[in-house]
């Protein structure tokens, strides 16, 4: 195919695209139908504190909650509490010893053929 071709296709899927959404959105510039309550306008900045203040609000309550209560026992003990590895050894990172050949020690793989 010719490069006026692939620009002819590439032109009219680009315009169908566009054509269906035009049409999908259609209905929503719609008039509220007869027999219901019109609404009142929304002030933007009451919509403004509601869509974006409460999840906000939310946000800071759960960080608060998650923050304060490490926070408050650090500052109880007077000094940096250590970090915590759970499940891990008990002496530390230190590296775990080797175990002789043929003597069953620190564990790991065992596979055998």
């Amino acid at each position: 195919m010719t490069t006026l071709a692939h620009l002819l296709r590439r032109t009219a899927v680009v315009l169908l695209a566009g054509a269906l959404v035009v049409a999908a959105a259609g209905p929503a510039g719609a008039d509220t139908p007869e027999g219901w309550p019109v609404s009142d306008p929304v002030d933007p900045v009451e919509a403004l504190l509601l869509l974006g203040g409460i999840p906000l609000l939310i946000i800071l309550v759960v960080a608060f909650l998650v923050f304060v209560p490490g926070r408050s026992r650090r500052a109880a003990a007077g000094h940096p509490v250590e970090d915590h590895w759970f499940g891990g050894p008990r002496q530390g990172v230190a590296e775990l010893p080797a175990a002789e050949p043929g003597e069953q020690g620190t564990g790991g793989t065992s596979a055998r053929w």
